[in-house]
């Protein structure tokens, strides 16, 4: 019998984590979630481990013997990032490095960093700071000590098992709660939405030495306005749904490119078959329904 290889998701639980750790266990992976909530979406074929990353003796544990190496752990939603400055850099950086250390021990064969496009941007405030900087440390691990990496830049996913933290889930849930949207946007504003199985499908394809020590870029094909997409629900609802768009000069958030800064250029990755915009809405709406994520009063 042919030993299964051994690969470690740390954040596994998560939105996107829990989709890449259900795509590698169905390519033949031996795949362990390490996070600190259990995951709601652990299957058969994946084991799971309760931990913290600020814990080095946990992570140490738990990459011993690991070929692969996954981090979607920390802070992924860009506004609470930039109230927590200090829990963001603990996280998104300290937590990283004890992950970091425990691969050069362990002599993993490739580490997995999620990114994202904001490292591209003078926007993000302390989000986009402490993925710049991770970034940086693991160019560094890779000089110093020869630790394979591949870097992957994530634009804005959506797809089922989002929650509140992600912008479209929050759209989504209001329109069909309250009939309302409430944008702080311009609705101007453009993106590459990726729904989640589709960038899950790339982060799991780039797992061979010819993708180490590369950035790779992870976003839709087809660059639409906010306002694009928030018409594409309330069509899909087939009812009345208000949309109110109150921008803010605040916000960390970019408007039309997140494409203003270039620290170190990224290639384009993506699949070769997309996800429908407007099927993927309907999923999304129908696994909150599932989920019993809506309050119908």
């Amino acid at each position: 019998m042919v030993e299964k290889r051994k690969v470690v998701i740390f954040g596994g639980s998560g939105f996107l984590g829990s989709h890449v750790a259900d795509k590698l266990a169905d390519y033949g992976w031996d795949v362990t979630i390490f996070d600190l909530n259990p995951s709601s979406f652990l299957s058969p074929k994946q084991t799971m481990v309760v931990g913290d990353i600020l814990d080095s003796h946990a992570v140490e544990l738990v990459v011993k013997e690991a070929e692969v190496v996954y981090n979607f752990a920390g802070y992924a939603d860009l506004d609470t990032a930039s109230d927590d400055p200090v829990r963001t850099t603990e996280l998104n950086l300290i937590g990283n490095l004890n992950i970091l250390n425990a691969c050069v021990r362990h002599k993993v064969k490739q580490f997995i960093y999620a990114s994202t496009i904001y490292v591209f941007s003078e926007s993000g405030g302390f989000y986009r700071c402490s993925k710049q900087a991770a970034e940086t440390y693991l160019e560094e691990y890779n000089r110093r000590y020869g630790l394979p990496y591949t870097i992957l830049r994530y634009g804005t996913l959506y797809g089922p098992r989002a929650d509140s933290r992600n912008a479209i889930y929050r759209y989504i849930r209001s329109a069909m709660e309250e009939g309302r949207i409430s944008v702080d946007a311009s609705g101007e504003e453009i993106r590459e939405y990726i729904h989640v199985r589709d960038a899950a499908k790339v982060s799991a394809r780039i797992l061979s030495p010819e993708y180490c020590n590369k950035r790779f870029v992870i976003t839709g094909h087809q660059a639409i306005p906010v306002r694009q997409m928030l018409e594409m629900i309330q069509e899909i609802l087939a009812r009345p749904v208000e949309i109110a768009f109150e921008p803010r000069e605040d916000t960390d958030h970019y408007r039309l490119t997140p494409y203003n800064f270039v620290p170190r250029v990224g290639e384009k990755f993506a699949p070769d078959i997309f996800t429908d915009m407007g099927q993927g809405l309907i999923e999304c709406m129908a696994d909150m329904t599932e989920r019993g994520a809506l309050n119908h009063g």
